[in-house]
């Protein structure tokens, strides 16, 4: 499925087998994650992408020529030579190139990926299951790292990266508070399934102060609503690539040593650390398949907001 300009569908075509150039695998594409990020794309409000685009970057596929089963994510290449990549931050590389972005990504039969950046994939998840690890569940674990160890964790947002983050934080002995847009009593009956020990609209107050929040709606408009919420000393994390404009607000919200920060793709060593974790946990994936002729369709189900855990395109069977 092809991304011809932004604000267009996208269409299905006939593409040539990619070519794997030194480093890099040809892999037959299983599964394919859905992300939001996908949505920004698709919308323009990620302005740069390579044109025409195969989006896509929570691949999981099998090596040509191999019986081994690969993870391909948003990362997929950097430089490895400016002071980012240097300093362990290769996630924030200038020269970073993004599968599904700058790199043809998963939305298609077949993909190549530079071998460096594929990442290895836990045994007992099937294909669907294992893709929204790639992306929903690594920028997730960043995020949720970043907001340390902060005992009351709020999550803004209850999409596939905060069902996913809910197990995780339980796991390491969190009380999670959800919030939903206001009047999902779906999305919040879904959290307290999960084990949120509070659930409701992000509207409403928390019960009680929260330690950390990460917000994974793009809505620029929840960063005062969190900072409100969180204790002093507590931490903001805005786990999206893209966020409506925030507003204005008064000093008082940050002061009291309020930390609050963005999340910035991730790194091979999040993969590693993350794909590790999750069957420890053991995070289940709840995921909702479509074919990959209906990849408009599934895009427009997670810019509605109607679906359950995570969107994923089932490409071979």
């Amino acid at each position: 499925m092809l991304l011809d300009a932004p604000e267009r569908a996208l269409r299905q075509a006939e593409l040539a087998e990619p070519s794997p150039g030194p480093g890099q695998l040809l892999v037959q594409v299983d599964a394919c994650g859905v992300c939001r990020t996908d949505l920004h794309v698709v919308d323009g409000e990620l302005t740069r992408p390579k044109l025409p685009l195969v989006l896509g970057h929570q691949i999981v596929g099998t090596v040509v020529g191999e019986d081994r089963r690969v993870g391909i994510p948003w990362l997929g290449w950097t430089d490895g030579e400016c002071r980012y990549c240097r300093s362990g931050r290769e996630n924030l590389c200038d020269h970073a190139r993004f599968t599904g972005y700058d790199l043809d990504g998963g939305y298609a039969e077949y993909a190549v990926a530079d071998e460096r950046y594929c990442l290895s994939l836990p045994e007992g998840y099937s294909d669907r299951h294992a893709a929204p690890l790639l992306c929903a569940g690594l920028i997730g674990y960043r995020a949720l790292t970043l907001a340390g160890d902060g005992e009351r964790l709020g999550l803004y947002g209850f999409g596939a990266s905060a069902h996913i983050i809910t197990q995780v934080a339980l796991h390491q002995g969190r009380r999670v508070f959800a919030f939903t847009r206001p009047g999902d009593e779906g999305g919040q009956q879904f959290a307290r399934e999960l084990g949120a020990e509070w659930a409701g609209g992000s509207d409403e107050p928390p019960p009680e102060e929260l330690d950390a929040a990460i917000i994974f709606a793009p809505v620029g408009a929840l960063v005062p609503v969190a900072l409100r919420a969180v204790a002093k000393g507590g931490v903001v994390a805005c786990a999206g690539i893209h966020m409506s404009d925030v507003p204005s607000f008064p000093y008082e919200l940050l002061w009291g040593e309020r930390v609050l920060r963005s999340v910035a793709n991730l790194t091979r060593r999040d993969g590693e650390e993350f794909l590790s974790l999750a069957p420890q946990v053991p995070v289940r994936t709840e995921v909702e398949v479509f074919p990959l002729e209906q990849a408009n369709e599934a895009l427009d189900r997670v810019r509605r907001g109607e679906k359950r855990g995570a969107v994923v395109l089932q490409i071979r069977s």
